[in-house]
């Protein structure tokens, strides 16, 4: 299923923020297990994650460096900064409520959704 637009400006900076929480990665790194850690749902292009990556990195919620891939190759990773994993933490935190919301409105399955009916 393809997420429109204005869905995926919130989702796809939340969901490479969190990848980023567990290890830096380079960009295909990141396009590919965003493809299969979401069963293709969050499936993006390098021409959408890369503006997205520099966006992040200006407002300081990642940083970029050099370093040799397993492959030899160097390659330019991205990591989360302290602020990053502050504001993963309120974005995360916020999408939850979210999500509750959309239970409870019955959007999303859920113990609310049940109840509501």
């Amino acid at each position: 299923m393809r997420i429109e637009r204005e869905l995926m400006r919130g989702a796809g900076p939340l969901a490479v923020l969190k990848l980023l929480e567990r290890r830096a990665m380079y960009g295909y790194e990141l396009v590919e297990s965003l493809a299969a850690r979401t069963q293709g749902v969050l499936d993006m292009g390098q021409s959408t994650l890369y503006p997205l990556l520099y966006n992040l990195e200006a407002k300081g919620l990642i940083e970029s460096f050099w370093d040799t891939a397993e492959s030899g190759r160097e390659r330019r990773y991205y990591r989360l900064t302290g602020d990053g994993r502050k504001h993963l933490a309120e974005a995360a935190k916020q999408f939850r409520s979210l999500a509750t919301a959309m239970e409870n409105l019955g959007i999303l399955p859920g113990p609310s959704a049940a109840a509501a009916v």
